[in-house]
């Protein structure tokens, strides 16, 4: 038996590399039917080929995981996110917006393949981490809303720089990572810690840290 997936994201290198990973293995039960790189090339994709398993990426252009599975609406089909981001709001997000699981993209070629049949077989699954982000979503010792309310006041760029500062990286090494000059990364600073109403970068990593984006 085989089971079908279509691979969303929106850089062709990572696609290629996980496409190579999954064909791969040993006696793969894996059958890669079809790629999209953005939410209407996802969305098509997903209408033609009816796969079984998509992984998605939370963060595509045209609005995201969250808005592909929106677009789709209710099918047959199961969502599995494989994304680099292992924050709270990401995970939670994607889960409240309809995936079965959500793993990181350190993941291994045979973790991916046994993480899609078991999705393709209803389970839900996640990296051992992220579960407990869901596990404390639903228990309500995270207050998903008022993150939400709380992360909606900044731009994505902000977000990156927010969660980068609150991480404990020197305004340098964030232009460095973001590929942006150290002014830039001094602006959209100021401008979190005033939509977030903190004053220091000391405050803003308890913020990060209580809400679990860290």
């Amino acid at each position: 038996m085989t089971t079908t997936v279509v691979i969303v994201d929106d850089h062709a290198m990572f696609r290629a590399g996980v496409r190579a990973e999954l064909l791969g293995q040993p006696g793969s039960p894996v059958d890669i039917v079809g790629e999209a790189e953005d939410v209407s090339t996802a969305v098509a994709a997903i209408r033609t080929h009816q796969p079984e398993v998509v992984l998605l990426d939370v963060h595509l252009p045209g609005g995201g995981g969250v808005e592909v599975m929106r677009q789709v609406g209710p099918s047959e089909v199961r969502f599995l996110a494989l994304s680099v981001s292992d924050a709270a709001e990401d995970v939670i997000g994607t889960i409240r917006g309809g995936a079965r699981g959500y793993v990181t993209k350190t993941i291994t070629g045979p973790e991916l393949v046994d993480a899609i049949t078991r999705v393709a077989d209803g389970d839900a699954v996640f990296s051992p981490r992220l579960a407990g982000f869901v596990l404390d979503a639903f228990a309500g010792s995270i207050e998903v809303a008022a993150v939400d309310e709380d992360l909606d006041r900044l731009t994505e760029r902000e977000r990156e720089v927010m969660r980068l500062i609150a991480r404990g990286y020197a305004y340098k090494e964030v232009a460095k990572e973001l590929f942006i000059s150290v002014k830039t990364v001094e602006t959209h600073m100021s401008a979190v810690l005033r939509k977030l109403q903190l004053s220091s970068r000391h405050e803003l990593t308890r913020w990060a840290s209580d809400r679990r984006l860290l």
